[in-house]
């Protein structure tokens, strides 16, 4: 096995090239890869977009033009553990520009289905904590929310 890790293939319905523009235009240390376009042996059509390789935010995509047989469920998210509010406002607010939607508990789907959780990354502390009635004011005050506030986790977590 290559000692460069694991690859993430996302399939797409002939939008590879958006969705891999569009994760690049969302996570900094991103860039487009190699393009890679079907040929006369198909399946696709000759010259369209068959894969396209990205980086976002140093992790290894390819996104993949296989055709609607397959679509992203739920069951499969990406996290991304944010410094502060600021940084959670940025990434929902782009994964859910132009089709996307948000959901419970800093879940959302981007405008291409795929689930996304963004959520503080002192969250995890706030709800592991050994203290069992802090880690439970946290966890309820982050089921009431869809985009997660930071400051009233941290209210909750400290009983206020």
């Amino acid at each position: 096995m290559s000692t460069d890790g694991f690859t993430t293939c996302l399939w797409f319905d002939g939008q590879a090239e958006e969705a891999a523009d569009f994760y690049v235009s969302v996570f900094k240390n991103s860039r487009l890869g190699r393009v890679g376009r079907y040929t006369d042996a198909g399946p696709g059509p000759a010259g369209s977009v068959m894969v396209v390789e990205f980086e976002a935010n140093g992790q290894k995509f390819v996104a993949l033009n296989g055709g609607p047989q397959f679509t992203f469920s739920e069951a499969i998210s990406f996290q991304i553990p944010c410094a502060d509010q600021e940084e959670v406002d940025h990434y929902w607010n782009r994964l859910t520009e132009d089709g996307g939607e948000g959901g419970p508990c800093g879940w959302l789907k981007d405008r291409f289905g795929l689930s996304w959780q963004v959520f503080p990354a002192r969250l995890i502390d706030m709800i592991g904590d050994p203290d069992p009635v802090k880690a439970a004011r946290t966890t309820q005050a982050m089921y009431a929310m869809s985009k997660l506030d930071l400051a009233a986790l941290e209210k909750a977590y400290a009983g206020e």
